[in-house]
Protein backbone atom coordinates (compact mmCIF):
# COMPACT_ATOMS: atom_id res chain seq x y z
CA UNK A 1 0.00 0.00 0.00
CA UNK A 2 0.53 4.07 0.17
CA UNK A 3 3.62 5.56 1.87
CA UNK A 4 1.11 8.54 1.51
CA UNK A 5 -2.14 8.23 2.21
CA UNK A 6 -4.26 11.21 1.51
CA UNK A 7 -7.87 11.76 2.83
CA UNK A 8 -10.00 14.39 1.15
CA UNK A 9 -13.47 15.81 2.32
CA UNK A 10 -14.06 17.94 -0.88
CA UNK A 11 -16.10 21.32 -0.74
CA UNK A 12 -14.98 24.62 0.37
CA UNK A 13 -15.74 23.78 4.10
CA UNK A 14 -13.89 20.57 3.99
CA UNK A 15 -10.33 19.64 4.09
CA UNK A 16 -6.88 17.17 2.74
CA UNK A 17 -5.14 15.24 5.55
CA UNK A 18 -1.91 13.23 5.13
CA UNK A 19 -0.91 10.56 6.72
CA UNK A 20 2.80 9.24 6.22
CA UNK A 21 5.52 7.89 8.44
CA UNK A 22 3.02 7.68 11.21
CA UNK A 23 2.49 11.33 11.22
CA UNK A 24 -0.87 13.00 10.32
CA UNK A 25 -1.27 16.58 8.88
CA UNK A 26 -4.32 18.35 7.91
CA UNK A 27 -5.12 21.53 5.83
CA UNK A 28 -8.57 23.32 5.56
CA UNK A 29 -9.34 23.11 1.77
CA UNK A 30 -7.00 25.67 -0.05
CA UNK A 31 -8.97 28.63 -1.09
CA UNK A 32 -8.33 28.38 -4.81
CA UNK A 33 -8.01 25.87 -7.87
CA UNK A 34 -4.38 26.52 -8.09
CA UNK A 35 -3.77 26.25 -4.44
CA UNK A 36 -5.66 22.80 -4.64
CA UNK A 37 -3.05 21.91 -7.28
CA UNK A 38 -0.30 22.92 -6.02
CA UNK A 39 -1.09 21.07 -2.77
CA UNK A 40 -2.06 17.55 -4.61
CA UNK A 41 1.11 18.44 -6.49
CA UNK A 42 3.46 17.75 -3.91
CA UNK A 43 1.87 14.19 -2.84
CA UNK A 44 1.88 13.12 -6.62
CA UNK A 45 4.89 11.22 -6.34
CA UNK A 46 5.06 7.18 -6.27
CA UNK A 47 3.36 5.74 -3.20
CA UNK A 48 0.62 8.31 -2.79
CA UNK A 49 -3.06 6.88 -2.58
CA UNK A 50 -5.89 8.99 -2.07
CA UNK A 51 -9.23 7.94 -0.61
CA UNK A 52 -12.09 10.81 -1.78
CA UNK A 53 -15.40 11.14 0.39
CA UNK A 54 -18.10 10.37 -2.48
CA UNK A 55 -20.25 13.35 -2.79
CA UNK A 56 -24.26 13.98 -3.81
CA UNK A 57 -26.75 16.80 -3.39
CA UNK A 58 -28.58 17.13 -0.33
CA UNK A 59 -32.24 17.90 0.12
CA UNK A 60 -32.81 21.57 0.59
CA UNK A 61 -29.98 22.30 -1.35
CA UNK A 62 -30.19 25.08 -4.19
CA UNK A 63 -29.59 24.43 -7.34
CA UNK A 64 -26.27 26.73 -7.50
CA UNK A 65 -24.59 25.04 -4.26
CA UNK A 66 -25.19 21.64 -5.54
CA UNK A 67 -23.71 22.80 -8.68
CA UNK A 68 -20.76 24.39 -7.02
CA UNK A 69 -20.04 21.37 -4.92
CA UNK A 70 -20.27 19.12 -7.92
CA UNK A 71 -17.96 20.97 -9.76
CA UNK A 72 -15.31 21.35 -6.85
CA UNK A 73 -15.87 17.69 -6.80
CA UNK A 74 -15.25 17.00 -10.00
CA UNK A 75 -11.96 19.42 -10.16
CA UNK A 76 -10.62 16.93 -7.34
CA UNK A 77 -11.02 13.95 -9.44
CA UNK A 78 -9.30 15.80 -12.52
CA UNK A 79 -6.78 17.10 -10.40
CA UNK A 80 -6.04 13.27 -9.08
CA UNK A 81 -6.00 12.20 -12.41
CA UNK A 82 -4.04 14.91 -13.95
CA UNK A 83 -1.46 14.56 -11.82
CA UNK A 84 -1.70 10.47 -11.93
CA UNK A 85 -2.41 9.90 -8.38
CA UNK A 86 -4.21 6.77 -7.65
CA UNK A 87 -7.62 7.30 -5.92
CA UNK A 88 -11.27 5.79 -4.77
CA UNK A 89 -14.25 6.91 -3.30
CA UNK A 90 -15.97 6.43 -0.36
CA UNK A 91 -19.15 7.17 1.09
CA UNK A 92 -19.65 9.16 4.20
CA UNK A 93 -21.81 6.38 6.04
CA UNK A 94 -19.10 3.34 5.17
CA UNK A 95 -16.24 5.39 7.04
CA UNK A 96 -18.33 6.97 10.10
CA UNK A 97 -19.47 3.52 10.56
CA UNK A 98 -16.04 2.23 10.45
CA UNK A 99 -14.89 4.60 12.93
CA UNK A 100 -17.91 4.24 14.96
CA UNK A 101 -18.79 8.61 14.38
CA UNK A 102 -22.06 8.12 12.26
CA UNK A 103 -22.80 12.49 12.67
CA UNK A 104 -26.40 12.35 11.48
CA UNK A 105 -25.74 15.83 10.39
CA UNK A 106 -23.60 16.59 13.40
CA UNK A 107 -19.94 17.65 12.53
CA UNK A 108 -18.93 17.73 16.63
CA UNK A 109 -19.24 14.17 16.46
CA UNK A 110 -16.28 13.30 13.65
CA UNK A 111 -14.24 16.99 15.21
CA UNK A 112 -14.47 14.60 18.74
CA UNK A 113 -13.71 11.10 16.80
CA UNK A 114 -10.50 12.86 15.36
CA UNK A 115 -9.81 14.52 18.25
CA UNK A 116 -9.61 10.88 20.69
CA UNK A 117 -7.76 9.33 17.73
CA UNK A 118 -4.83 12.65 17.23
CA UNK A 119 -4.63 14.11 20.53
CA UNK A 120 -1.94 16.11 19.31
CA UNK A 121 -3.35 17.61 16.37
CA UNK A 122 -5.10 20.77 16.17
CA UNK A 123 -8.37 19.92 14.89
CA UNK A 124 -10.81 21.80 13.25
CA UNK A 125 -14.76 21.37 11.52
CA UNK A 126 -12.95 21.69 8.12
CA UNK A 127 -9.91 19.22 9.52
CA UNK A 128 -11.83 16.65 11.15
CA UNK A 129 -13.38 14.68 8.28
CA UNK A 130 -10.22 14.67 5.72
CA UNK A 131 -8.82 13.46 8.90
CA UNK A 132 -10.91 10.63 9.54
CA UNK A 133 -11.14 9.56 6.02
CA UNK A 134 -7.52 9.30 5.45
CA UNK A 135 -7.50 7.30 8.88
CA UNK A 136 -10.02 5.10 7.66
CA UNK A 137 -7.89 4.62 4.13
CA UNK A 138 -4.82 4.15 6.50
CA UNK A 139 -6.88 1.44 7.99
CA UNK A 140 -8.39 0.16 5.31
CA UNK A 141 -6.16 -0.28 2.81
CA UNK A 142 -2.70 0.09 4.72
Amino acid sequence: MAGIIIGIDPGKNGGIAVYTEGVMQAWGMPKTEADIAELLGDFARSGSFVLLEKVHSMPKQGVKSTFTFGQGYGFLRGCLVARRIPFDDVAPSTWQRSLGCLTKGDKNVTKQKAQQLYPDLDITHKTADAILIAEYARRTYG
